[in-house]
Order: C-alpha cells, then sequence, then structure tokens
C-alpha cells in the first residue's frame, strides 16, 4: 500500500470509528484553488472548501493551519498558540514529513508529533470539504463534526 493509500485508510477508519457521516467524491486530480473551483462547479459542491497549510516552527518543528480555503494565514494568532514564529513549509520538506503531494495537505492522519491549529470558524459550517491524501478525492462531512474528530487524533489541537 503506497503513503497516500494509507492516510486515505486511516481518514476512512478515522470517519468509521468516530461515526461521523461524510461523502466521497472522485474527481479529477485537485492540486490547486483554479482546478479546485472548477470541480467544484462541475458537481454542484455547496461545502466550505478547506485549505490545510503545513508550516514549519522556527526554532524547529512542523505544524498544520486548518482553515477556510480563502482565508489567509495568520501568524500572529498561531505565534500565540505555539509561543513561536511560523512559515510555510517548502514542498520538499512537506512532502517528506507527511506523505502529502503539495496542493492536497490532508489534516488528519499526520505524525503526532505535529500539532493542529484550527481555525474555529470552520465549526458553524455546514459541510467542510478535504483531501484525505489522493488528490483525486474528496470528502465532505459537517461542521459540527470538526470537533469530534479532532478530539479523536492523537496530536495537540489548538483552536484560534
Amino acid at each position: 500500500m503506497n503513503t497516500l493509500e494509507k492516510i486515505y485508510q486511516t481518514n476512512i477508519q478515522l470517519l468509521s470509528k468516530t461515526e461521523v457521516t461524510y461523502t466521497q467524491w472522485e474527481h479529477e486530480p485537485i492540486l490547486d484553488f483554479a482546478t479546485d473551483e472548477m470541480v467544484a462547479k462541475k458537481l454542484g459542491w455547496t461545502g466550505t472548501h478547506s485549505k490545510s497549510l503545513f508550516l514549519k516552527v522556527k526554532g524547529g518543528g512542523f505544524a498544520l493551519y486548518l482553515t477556510e480555503k480563502d482565508k489567509r494565514l495568520d501568524s500572529k494568532a498561531i505565534k500565540k498558540v505555539l509561543g513561536k514564529r511560523v512559515s510555510i513549509c517548502d514542498d520538499l520538506e512537506m512532502t517528506e514529513q507527511t506523505g502529502c503531494v503539495p496542493g492536497a495537505v490532508c489534516p488528519f492522519a499526520l505524525p503526532q508529533s505535529i500539532p493542529v491549529i484550527v481555525d474555529s470558524t470552520l465549526f458553524t459550517h455546514d459541510e467542510i470539504l478535504y483531501t484525505p491524501g489522493h488528490p483525486e478525492l474528496t470528502l465532505g462531512f459537517a461542521g459540527k463534526d470538526l470537533p469530534i474528530l479532532l478530539q479523536a487524533i492523537e496530536n495537540t489541537v489548538h483552536h484560534i
């Protein structure tokens, strides 16, 4: 089983274990915002597209920031919770750390040492869409279920 398939299977196991209802779509690979918008229009998605930014923490380590697709990195808020500055990690290092491909970073199935910082506005959305490893797949679940999923992962989770 390759790395992307392991990430996908870990996501499906997480959703099943937590009994979170989800929808899955298969489509052409989404690796950029333009393709994301085109596929969303074609498939009639109405959910909120999430964005997972993989970050390098000054002084060592990594973190993941989960937010809405159109929001910018709030480095000041992240520094408040981590106590250190962050910058967006380069593609090679991100792939080495997560196994994900650039443009399709999965917010779940990360190494346990990587904290997840969540934009709390995601909890209010009817549906959140994300990539479960494979860039040609998208999963959607209710925003109200995000806390359930976050409680079930082994990573430290911060809310901003």
